[in-house]
């Protein structure tokens, strides 16, 4: 094989094999089970979170979807929208410590939320929007361990938590960050460029706030795939040039 073609070869195969890399590192990225939007005020009210659950198998289908609310930090007032497919069933669980409201003093909220009876299959994903009365206002962030269960019996745990300077779990729970009032949100609703949205969740357009509250995570995964065809043309681009170095050598 001539110099010209092996240059040609290595410089085609590090270019693939660069892109399919990142283009790996995106697909992953939306295989998680995720909660929009990502961030909520502290005390937030009336609002909306939606779950988001991909198909990340094959051969199989996701049947079963188990959210878990924590009890220590409680989601209040908790409400279903109806998905057209599936059946929900609401679990409560009772307070180790009440919540004092100016409706008074709750003792229950909601632990867990399953939903059954539908199907995600592959290449597909299913939102499930909850809404809730008040988040709570003495905690940073709400972690959402999920489990989903697909038709082959197979069970996918998204319980694992992120830790500070540790690289991200492989099966990571859904997390809800809660910021301070001043931190550029309201204390009715998400961050600002979701709190139009939030605002309007019991209408029937609820699903619009999960679109508009992912634009970051899309826009990562736009930035990945637009960084591999980078590489791509880079790579042919080198291909070229040593095309050309090739043949001004053998013409001189």
């Amino acid at each position: 094989m001539s110099p010209i073609r092996t240059t040609l070869r290595r410089a085609g195969l590090v270019a693939a094999l660069t892109t399919a890399g990142v283009l790996a590192a995106a697909g992953a990225a939306f295989a998680h089970v995720t909660v929009h939007p990502e961030t909520y005020a502290k005390g937030a009210t009336d609002g909306v979170l939606t779950f988001r659950v991909p198909n990340e198998e094959d051969t199989a289908s996701t049947t079963k979807v188990q959210v878990f609310l924590p009890t220590d930090h409680p989601v209040l007032g908790v409400l279903v929208t109806p998905q057209e497919g599936w059946t929900a069933q609401v679990t409560t669980a009772k307070l180790k410590t009440p919540v004092k409201t100016d409706d008074g003093t709750i003792t229950e909220a909601v632990s867990e939320i399953t939903w059954t009876g539908g199907r995600i299959r592959h290449g597909q994903y299913q939102d499930f929007n909850v809404a809730f009365g008040q988040l709570p206002d003495d905690t940073d962030q709400l972690s959402f361990k999920t489990l989903q269960t697909y038709s082959d019996g197979n069970v996918v745990r998204w319980i694992e938590e992120e830790k500070k300077g540790a690289e991200e779990p492989e099966n990571p729970a859904p997390v809800l960050t809660l910021t301070a009032e001043n931190a550029g949100t309201g204390s009715d609703g998400a961050s600002d460029s979701a709190s139009g949205s939030a605002s309007s969740s019991s209408s029937s357009s609820a699903p619009a706030v999960a679109a508009d509250s992912t634009s970051s995570s899309d826009s990562t995964a736009r930035g990945l795939g637009i960084a591999g065809l980078v590489v791509g043309v880079l790579g042919l681009a080198a291909a070229g040039y040593a095309l050309a170095r090739g043949r001004g050598s053998r013409s001189e």
